[in-house]
C-alpha cells in the first residue's frame, strides 16, 4: 500500500525557515518522481518542487534560491527546506508521487504577518 505522510509544518515568523519531511512507503524514488506542492485558501494547489527518479531537480520561479527538495533513499523520505518565508506562504503542503494517486494529508505552515 502507497503511502506518504507530511511532517514538520507549524508557525513560523517572516523571515524564518522550516524543513518539512515527506515519509513514504510502498513508493519507490526510483520509480516515482516526487513533488511538493502548497495549497491556499479557495486556490488550486500549485507545484513548488519536483525532484525526478535521477535527481534532476526543478522549482517553481517563487521557490529558487529559497527552498531546498531533497531526498534520502535509505530513509524513503523526501524533504523540503524553505528558508526567507512571508506571510503570502502561509499555506498546507502536500507531497505526491506522479504517476500514483497519492497524495499525503498535508502539513500546514502559518506565516503571519
Amino acid at each position: 500500500q502507497m503511502q506518504l505522510v507530511e511532517s514538520g509544518g507549524g508557525l513560523v515568523q517572516p523571515g524564518g525557515s522550516l524543513r518539512l519531511s515527506c515519509a513514504a512507503s510502498g513508493i519507490s524514488f526510483s520509480q516515482y518522481p516526487m513533488t511538493w506542492y502548497r495549497q491556499t485558501p479557495g486556490k488550486q494547489r500549485e507545484l513548488v518542487a519536483f525532484i525526478g527518479t535521477g535527481g534532476t531537480i526543478r522549482y517553481r520561479d517563487t521557490a529558487k534560491g529559497r527552498f531546498a527538495i531533497s531526498r534520502d533513499i535509505a530513509k524513503n523520505t523526501m524533504y523540503l527546506q524553505m528558508s526567507n518565508l512571508s506571510p503570502e506562504e502561509t499555506a498546507v503542503f502536500f507531497c505526491h508521487a506522479i504517476g500514483s494517486e497519492c497524495w499525503g494529508q498535508g502539513t500546514q505552515i502559518a506565516v503571519p504577518s
